[in-house]
């Protein structure tokens, strides 16, 4: 496990590799276009220009892309890593995607005698810099033991959820809650500003009583500032709830309130502000004024 391959050298991506290069592994990095080669240097890592070569002697292979279809290429098209990695190498999906398309992809993988293991990650890019993100694991709990050492560079608690899928199916389940939280945040704002009162002092009270989170400590600020500069681009979480009400809607599921949120999202990506923060949700309910 001394050497990794790593496809995805993002905001997220980019302080994950350094974590496992100041750990003592040696990275195989990714990457599409000379400049980025030259970022991966200055990271430690060497850079390739095929998944295939970035996986060929790489014990663990990891991604971190943005769509299902991203994963699916990287892994399973041509000069994929299907292609370069040696049997017995595991893929760590790190990427928010669909479990239908994580099975599909694992049974793929299995036939090349490939393991994988679907990870998201929570905990954005401030987490991928402290090395403290939460990682849920879909896959054989074996495998996670042998890439354990591995995941404990980038993140602080990792939990084993279940069989292909089950990570990714804990990711939606964190975003559904998460995202409906930061709307019910902007809607106590948009309230509050809309009868003229202070938003910062109802923040202060707020965040001291019941209904203080972590979304409420990190995007209530923002809100109160208006300071929309992304931590998390709303662009991502409104693909994380497309893929989520997908899969509700193939099951027979109804979440109203993810659905309303979700409605809410829409209208953020419409007025084109899909790479401000997810606390932009303030600025959609402005636009219907009180």
């Amino acid at each position: 496990m001394t050497t990794v391959a790593f496809i995805g050298l993002g905001a997220m991506g980019a302080p994950m590799v350094g974590h496992l290069i100041r750990a003592g592994r040696t990275v195989r990095a990714f990457v599409r276009r000379p400049e980025a080669a030259d970022a991966a240097r200055q990271l430690g890592a060497e850079p390739f220009f095929t998944p295939a070569e970035t996986a060929r002697g790489a014990a663990v292979v990891f991604t971190n892309v943005t769509s299902s279809e991203d994963v699916r290429q990287v892994l399973l098209g041509p000069q994929g890593v299907i292609e370069g990695a040696a049997p017995g190498t595991i893929c760590v999906d790190h990427s928010t995607i669909s479990p239908i398309i994580t099975r599909e992809v694992a049974q793929a993988l299995a036939a090349k005698g490939i393991e994988a293991l679907d990870c998201p990650v929570s905990g954005g890019t401030i987490g991928a810099q402290a090395g403290t993100l939460t990682i849920m694991v879909g896959g054989k709990a074996e495998n996670l033991e042998k890439v354990r050492p591995l995941l404990e560079c980038v993140g602080k608690t990792i939990t084993h959820i279940g069989d292909h899928g089950a990570g990714q199916v804990a990711k939606l389940c964190n975003q559904i809650a998460q995202v409906v939280n930061i709307e019910g945040i902007a809607e106590a704002m948009r309230f509050a500003g809309a009868q003229g009162v202070d938003t910062g002092k109802v923040f202060q009270a707020l965040s001291t009583g019941f209904a203080g989170s972590r979304m409420l400590d990190l995007l209530g600020p923002k809100m109160v500032s208006r300071d929309f500069s992304a931590g998390i681009e709303s662009r991502l979480h409104a693909k994380d709830f497309g893929l989520a009400a997908d899969i509700a809607g193939e099951i027979g599921l109804d979440l109203p309130a993810m659905r309303a949120t979700a409605a809410q999202l829409g209208e953020l990506m419409d007025q084109g502000w899909g790479k401000d923060d997810t606390s932009s949700l303030l600025k959609v309910l402005e636009l219907k004024k009180a």
